[in-house]
């Protein structure tokens, strides 16, 4: 299974904006499809978005118009894209890799999570 570090979260004012990244390593082979998922405690992990590695994409309602995810294959990263960032985004955010090529579920490596708060 790949390694996966993610990066970038924080604290940020809503209306704003911040770019989380997730470097890959180790089995990076085996990565196919990649996503971000997030949770609140208490609640069950949701997810946001999802890429293929040919770039195919796709959000949740939460994340459309808002965020954009997208990779680097060279460099074996994944970023997400958050703008106009709402209280209810806060969460702790999750990259995660699959080895198959499309899915929504299926994913066998998880990196540790990233905080995300934004205040109003």
């Amino acid at each position: 299974q790949a390694q996966l570090v993610e990066s970038g979260g924080g604290s940020v004012q809503a209306g704003g904006s911040l770019r989380l990244s997730c470097a890959a390593s180790g089995s990076i082979f085996s990565i196919n499809a990649m996503g971000w998922y997030r949770q609140v405690p208490g609640k069950e992990r949701e997810l946001v978005a999802v890429i293929s590695r040919g770039g195919t994409t796709y959000y949740a309602d939460s994340a459309k118009g808002r965020f954009t995810i997208s990779r680097d294959n060279a460099k074996n990263t994944l970023y997400l894209q958050m703008n106009s960032l709402k209280p209810e985004d806060t969460a702790m955010y999750y990259c995660a890799a699959s080895k198959l090529a499309w899915t929504m579920t299926d994913f066998g490596s998880w990196g540790q999570g990233t905080q995300v708060t934004v205040s109003s």
